[in-house]
């Protein structure tokens, strides 16, 4: 769907007085729209982001579910949350609005992306060999600004900086 909002939207996050760029801006409140529609569907919500490519704007939001996410649930969430985009009109510039599973080899970077993946496999490699490898798999226990916990066979959780990681992502085998 192709839309054109109106309203300018505030330069400043909430109650922090931190200036946010008209992407975040939109990316949040395009969250906010998106949670509870998913919470009533019984589907989890994985990221939001507001994109230009080829000159044209693109609001993705990327669902998912147990079991995954089939073409029927991209389009019955497309359906329910357009109105309400519409209704709140707060993105100026025309942008189609794209609703799809995160995919297999999407890469773990914002807080809700750590959030989504906490007690799932993951897979980490890194820019240099930890322990004589570059590449391992493991639960994501946790992680924070700097660092980033897995788990591995139940051995004792190992610790990355996140500078030394070149690609961090959900695991999947094709078994």
């Amino acid at each position: 769907m192709i839309r054109s909002g109106r309203t300018p939207a505030p330069n400043f996050c909430r109650g922090t007085g931190k200036q946010v760029s008209k992407k975040e801006q939109y990316e949040e409140k395009a969250w906010e729209i998106l949670l509870p529609v998913l919470d009533e569907l019984g589907m989890t919500p994985v990221d939001v982001e507001f994109v230009k490519e080829g000159g044209e704007y693109y609001l993705r939001c990327y669902i998912d579910k147990e079991g995954g996410v089939g073409i029927n649930d991209c389009e019955t969430v497309s359906r329910r949350i357009d109105p309400m985009l519409d209704e709140a009109d707060f993105i100026d510039e025309s942008y189609t609005l794209e609703v799809s599973s995160p995919g297999l080899g999407r890469a773990l970077k914002r807080p809700r992306d750590f959030e989504y993946a906490r007690g799932k496999e993951v897979e980490l490699r890194t820019y240099r060999p930890v322990g004589g490898k570059k590449e391992m798999r493991g639960i994501l226990t946790g992680w924070d600004d700097r660092t980033v916990t897995i788990s591995k066979d139940g051995e004792e959780e190992q610790i990355f900086e996140r500078g030394d990681i070149s690609l961090l992502r959900l695991a999947f085998d094709f078994e």
